[in-house]
C-alpha cells in the first residue's frame, strides 16, 4: 500500500506560467552550484540556484512560445539545449554569465513531441527530434548537425504522430536504437544504422504521452491518457514484448521518468499527483499530493552522492516542487 504523502523539501516559485520541462545539472563537471533548468509555457527557461532556491538567470530565446524540453549537455560545461513551440531547438552558451544562443535547429514540426539526446562518445551526441512530416523523426549528430537518418513509417502502418522519444545504446560498441511512442498507442523500436522499424508493440488504446527505458535490464515503461502503465521488454532478437500492466486510480500521465540508478520510477499525473514505484516489481511506494493542477514533468537530480539526490516536479500551477525521498543507497 502506498504511503501517505510527505511534504516537498522546498518549492520554487516565480515562473509565472505552467512548467513543462525540467533538467538538473548537479555534477559532471561540477558546476559552481547545483542547478535546475525549467522550461515554461511563456517561452522562458529559468536557471534555478538550488542553494538559494531562487532564479539565477532567465533565458528568452523562443519568441514567447512554450518551451517543453530542456537538456544540459554532459561533458560540455555551461551548454544547454531547449526546444520550443516556435519549432526551434536552441543551443545556449551559459559560460561566464552569458545567455547566448550559439546555434539552433528548426524541426519544422508543430507537435508536442520532446527530443531525445544520447551521448555516443565524449563531446559527440545524437539528437532525435520530431520532423516536418507529421509522422517523421529525424536524427542528427551534434555538434556537426549532420543528418544520420530520417525515420518514416510505412504508409499502411497508421501510427499517427510521434508523441515521445527515447534513444538508447545497450553497449558502447553497439549501434544506438530509438524507441518512439506514437499517437495510435504503439511503441516502436527503430534501428538507426539501417533506418528501419525493428519491432512494434501496440500496448495502449490512447496516444502514448511518455516512455522511459532501462537499457541494462532491456525493460521499458510507457503511459498515456488512459489509466494504465505498461511495462515491456526488448529481447535479444530486438523484439518488444508486453510484460506487465498497472492500473492507475485516475487517467492521464504526462511523463514517466526512471531514476539514474534504475530503482525508482516516477510519473507526472494529470490528477495533480506524482506517483513513485519500485522499478524492479512496479511496487507502489508513494503518492505525492502537493500540486493544485496537472503535473507536466518530473526529473531526478544527477548528484554524485546518493544521499544528495533530489526529485523535482513541474506543474500547470506555475510551481516546481523539490523532494528528497528514497535517497538512501
Amino acid at each position: 500500500m502506498a504511503l501517505p504523502s510527505p511534504d516537498p523539501q522546498y518549492v520554487l516559485r516565480g515562473t509565472t506560467d505552467a512548467v513543462n520541462a525540467l533538467c538538473f545539472h548537479c555534477s559532471d563537471p561540477e558546476p559552481e552550484f547545483p542547478i535546475l533548468f525549467s522550461g515554461s509555457s511563456n517561452g522562458l527557461v529559468h536557471i534555478w540556484n538550488l542553494k538559494t532556491h531562487r532564479v539565477d538567470r532567465t533565458l528568452d530565446g523562443h519568441g514567447g512560445k512554450s518551451v517543453y524540453w530542456v537538456k544540459a549537455l554532459r561533458n560540455r560545461r555551461n551548454a544547454l539545449l531547449s526546444q520550443g513551440r516556435d519549432q526551434n531547438i536552441c543551443l545556449w552558451d551559459l559560460a561566464e554569465g552569458r545567455s547566448i544562443v550559439t546555434d539552433s535547429v528548426s524541426t519544422e514540426n508543430i507537435g508536442f513531441c520532446k527530443c531525445s539526446l544520447l551521448e555516443v562518445e565524449e563531446r559527440r551526441w545524437l539528437l532525435a527530434m520530431p520532423w516536418k512530416g507529421l509522422e517523421e523523426v529525424r536524427v542528427l549528430e551534434l555538434p556537426s548537425k549532420i543528418s544520420v537518418c530520417t525515420l518514416k513509417p510505412e504508409a499502411d502502418a497508421k501510427l499517427g504522430m510521434p508523441m515521445c522519444l527515447k534513444m538508447w545504446q545497450p553497449k558502447v560498441s553497439s549501434h544506438p536504437s530509438l524507441l518512439v511512442g506514437y499517437e495510435d498507442g504503439s511503441v516502436v523500436l527503430w534501428n538507426l544504422s539501417m533506418g528501419r522499424m525493428q519491432s512494434r508493440l501496440t500496448c495502449h488504446q490512447e496516444p502514448i504521452m511518455g516512455l522511459d527505458f532501462d537499457s541494462e535490464k532491456a525493460k521499458g515503461v510507457s503511459a498515456s491518457s488512459e489509466k494504465m502503465l505498461c511495462c515491456w521488454s526488448c529481447n535479444e532478437q530486438q523484439s518488444l514484448e508486453l510484460r506487465q500492466t498497472y492500473e492507475l486510480t485516475n487517467p492521464g500521465i504526462a511523463e514517466v521518468t526512471l531514476r539514474q540508478d534504475k530503482k525508482i520510477l516516477a510519473t507526472a499525473g494529470w490528477d495533480h499527483r506524482i506517483r513513485l514505484f519500485g522499478w524492479k516489481k512496479m511496487k507502489p511506494l508513494a503518492v505525492l499530493d502537493y500540486h493544485t493542477a496537472a503535473v507536466h514533468c518530473v526529473a531526478f537530480s544527477d548528484h554524485s552522492q546518493p544521499q544528495e539526490r533530489l526529485m523535482a516536479a513541474g506543474s500547470k500551477d506555475h510551481r516546481i516542487s523539490v523532494w528528497s525521498i528514497y535517497s538512501q543507497t
